[in-house]
């Protein structure tokens, strides 16, 4: 099996521009010059958008768990999503890619192949990127979009009055992935819809555009988990926030699984994260349709923060990078 150290950087490189070149059926003619050049060109019709973010290879992934193309195309999902939270369109992505030399070519190209497939499958571009020697598989994906006619709605708009509401369910991903941890053949089998959550989640990108529309006036993606997105909101606004659990909506089947396994499935849809849905305060009389009101919005009072069910969220809280936890 051919690896990385045996084709070469200049080599792969070719083949990922070879596989960006197309278009995306009815995408966007903002790119001027794309992937296969020093650098790309595009030519927007809005403010620009930007977000950067990386994925470790059992930090945030692992190839047991999923395949190279779902892990590759995961990564533009959740750079993506933080261009749709600021109610943004995406345009592009410029994909950096670290890994050790004896890394087989055929796990590169999958990687690849997903990357391109989920930018082309929302309609934008893989722009370039770069390849270099690393000591673990790291994937940085930057995406760029533009706002179509509207502001950008930032996480410190929320307003005492307004309403708390979620694009879909939570839970999904961290159910997927205890399934995939306790090592059971037959559960991952029987609760695939919750596993492929995991492998790959699946938020309408189009959403925060919507939600920008109809107003908005804070709004974030739930990559961390729903509390850690709540504390997060509720400091940037200066104010109280207050969700009831039992608003919040499950991805369908956890309560099966969560039975299962001997698990509390509100601890999977408030902690969990990677849903990569919306969260977003709105208006009581803007809510977009298919959203679910979850909480409200009041004055800070003394501290401003987080409540679950009339209770200060305290110590459950969800994703930090910086502690020993192995894997997302």
């Amino acid at each position: 099996m051919e690896t990385v150290g045996d084709v070469g950087e200049r080599a792969l490189i070719a083949l990922f521009a070879r596989a960006a070149q197309a278009a995306p059926s009815g995408g966007r003619d903002d790119v001027v010059i794309g992937s296969g050049d020093d650098a790309a060109v595009f030519s927007p019709s809005g403010p620009v958008v930007v977000s950067t973010d990386t994925a470790v290879a059992d930090r945030h992934f692992r190839f047991d768990y999923s395949s190279p193309r779902q892990i590759g195309a995961r990564a533009v999902v959740q750079s993506a999503a933080d261009i749709s939270a600021m109610g943004g369109t995406l345009t592009g992505v410029v994909v950096s890619i670290g890994c050790p030399t004896q890394t087989p070519v055929e796990r590169l190209l999958e990687i690849n192949a997903g990357i391109v497939a989920q930018t082309h499958r929302y309609g934008a571009r893989l722009l370039g990127g770069d390849l270099v020697a690393a000591p673990t598989v790291v994937i940085t994906v930057t995406s760029l979009g533009v706002l179509d006619g509207t502001a950008a709605v930032t996480l410190s708009g929320a307003r005492p009055g307004d309403v708390l509401a979620l694009s879909g369910p939570m839970g999904g991903p961290a159910a997927g992935l205890a399934a995939l941890a306790a090592d059971d053949r037959a559960a991952v089998d029987r609760y695939r819809t919750l596993v492929d959550d995991y492998r790959l989640p699946q938020p309408d990108p189009a959403q925060g555009p919507i939600a920008a529309r109809c107003g908005a006036r804070a709004m974030t993606d739930v990559s961390d988990g729903l509390v850690e997105e709540l504390v997060t909101m509720a400091a940037a606004s200066d104010v109280r926030i207050d969700v009831r659990s039992s608003a919040v909506p499950h991805a369908a089947r956890l309560g099966e699984l969560a039975a299962d396994l001997g698990v509390d499935p509100i601890r999977w849809a408030l902690v969990g994260g990677e849903e990569h849905e919306l969260l977003a305060a709105f208006a009581p009389d803007a809510v977009p349709p298919g959203w679910t009101v979850i909480g409200d919005v009041a004055e800070a009072g003394h501290v401003a923060g987080a409540y679950i069910d009339g209770e200060p969220v305290g110590d459950i809280r969800g994703w930090q990078s910086f502690t020993d936890v192995g894997d997302r």
